[in-house]
């Protein structure tokens, strides 16, 4: 028993980068699951932003204000790129994730979230951040992989086929009329909330080029992530604000699976900022 131990560790060791990247698909799955429980449950995406930014800010203050890398102090420059690079890729990407994870499922969510390496990959090859050679197995894979991945998502998105009957756990007394409307309603809103998704994806590929610009810049990673989401915390309840105006019983939070939900997209959102 011990030697086989041994043995699975030994394995753990030798092929980490691999269990990292299984830890974190199922990480992934987990916050589409609760995000989509959550908001399902009558939580606005908007407000779930804002208090998703809001413990993330706090959760980072302590290990920014810690940071070891010495860098230069914040200038005004560098606050005005990182404020509207929050904008792109948290604030945009954030928002429009939850409100599409609203028309969609949480399986869409977390499948669609493979497109983020292909889509990364095209828009820096596009602004020449990332070179392609056609003449190696290692440039058609890429080439390769990121169009299947994107095909997929697409197909996912657009196609969608009989429901399986094993996993019918609704009563089957519901009104003919209503379902039929339901069901239409639903294909309009799968097809707009899939767009939203592609969109998030795209927001989010765009602010992981633009963190190597930035890093380069203000090489202090805990600070730099921690100052991007104080600003993202800003710029969302100001969105939040707008939306929900008329509705201030949307900004309650009690011990449920609101609070549940925004601790561990927290911490999953934090495992993946530094990941």
């Amino acid at each position: 028993m011990k030697s086989f131990l041994l043995g699975c560790v030994a394995t753990v060791e030798k092929n980490r980068p691999y269990f990292a990247m299984l830890l974190i698909q199922f990480m992934y799955a987990g916050m589409a699951l609760l995000s989509k429980a959550a908001i399902s449950k009558g939580m606005s995406p908007y407000v779930f932003v804002v208090y998703r930014q809001a413990f993330a800010s706090v959760a980072l203050s302590p290990f920014a204000f810690f940071d070891s890398k010495q860098s230069a102090p914040l200038s005004c420059s560098l606050l005005c790129k990182l404020f509207l690079v929050s904008l792109v890729g948290l604030t945009a990407s954030s928002n429009l994730y939850c409100v599409s994870i609203n028309y969609t499922s949480a399986t869409f969510a977390a499948a669609a979230t493979n497109t983020v390496p292909a889509i990364t990959f095209i828009m820096a090859a596009l602004i020449r951040v990332e070179s392609i050679s056609i003449k190696r197995v290692h440039g058609l894979a890429k080439i390769l992989g990121s169009v299947l991945s994107l095909a997929g998502a697409i197909t996912f998105a657009l196609v969608k086929g009989p429901s399986l009957g094993f996993m019918k756990w609704y009563p089957e007394n519901q009104n003919h009329s209503s379902h039929l409307l339901t069901t239409v309603h639903s294909k309009v809103d799968i097809v707009r909330g899939s767009l939203m998704m592609l969109s998030a994806n795209t927001a989010w590929s765009l602010w992981l080029i633009l963190q190597g610009f930035v890093v380069k810049q203000y090489p202090a990673k805990f600070r730099l992530t921690a100052i991007q989401c104080l600003f993202s915390f800003m710029q969302s309840t100001v969105v939040a604000v707008a939306v929900e105006r008329n509705n201030p019983s949307a900004w309650r939070l009690g011990w449920d699976i609101h609070l549940l939900s925004v601790a561990y997209c927290v911490r999953v959102y934090n495992l993946i900022l530094h990941a």
